[in-house]
């Protein structure tokens, strides 16, 4: 898979669903592995609906978040990730860095990095979506706390009309997954089960 692919462009993503795509973050070995046998049921999941996206013309964008050699993107002004930066093994070639087997990328999908929590800190994710004239973007990932609201929140001020897959969210606090779910995220975004959102897809 390449970060950037003229096919996107000229092949089958050239107009995407009404203006639709579904990012898929860091769903990576290194986090996915976490949350040990909590993860197995999400990954089955978000391969689903992954695949009703693909069935549907609507990109699948992969999200990671991974480092230059030396890590020289990490301050050490920032308390989270200096930490991650001295545990070394987030390098973009490392294996915690990768895209979990389970969800089979497959060669049209979109891998990008990023550098920080929200999915647009550090990359081209914004160019991109430009790019591809998307407006409407479903969210799913680890953790709930983490990237799930960081990108929320950031694309809602870019105003991209936000869905939340319920299901394909994971937290370490299913107290806060619970709140954010049911009473933070609903302000800016619809929050359905991947299901209910697959059967639109397939309704058009």
């Amino acid at each position: 898979m390449s970060e950037c692919r003229p096919a996107f462009l000229l092949g089958r993503y050239s107009d995407p669903v009404a203006g639709r795509a579904l990012l898929i973050m860091d769903l990576q070995r290194g986090i996915v592995e976490r949350f040990a046998a909590q993860a197995q049921a999400l990954l089955g999941t978000l391969a689903g609906a992954a695949a009703a996206a693909r069935l549907a013309g609507v990109p699948v964008i992969f999200v990671r978040v991974a480092f230059r050699d030396g890590a020289p993107e990490i301050s050490a002004r920032n308390r989270a990730f200096s930490a991650i930066g001295a545990a070394k093994g987030m390098g973009e070639h490392d294996a915690a860095t990768q895209i979990h087997p389970a969800l089979h990328p497959q060669p049209d999908d979109i891998v990008l990095t990023k550098r920080r929590v929200s999915a647009f800190a550090g990359s081209d994710l914004e160019v991109l979506l430009r790019s591809l004239q998307v407006t409407s973007l479903t969210l799913a990932g680890i953790a709930t706390s983490g990237v799930v609201l960081s990108t929320l929140r950031q694309a809602a001020d870019l105003d991209y009309e936000l869905t939340v897959l319920a299901d394909g969210c994971l937290d370490s606090d299913p107290e806060v997954h619970r709140v954010l779910l049911g009473k933070v995220f609903p302000r800016q975004a619809s929050v359905i089960d991947t299901a209910q959102w697959i059967q639109a897809l397939a309704d058009g």
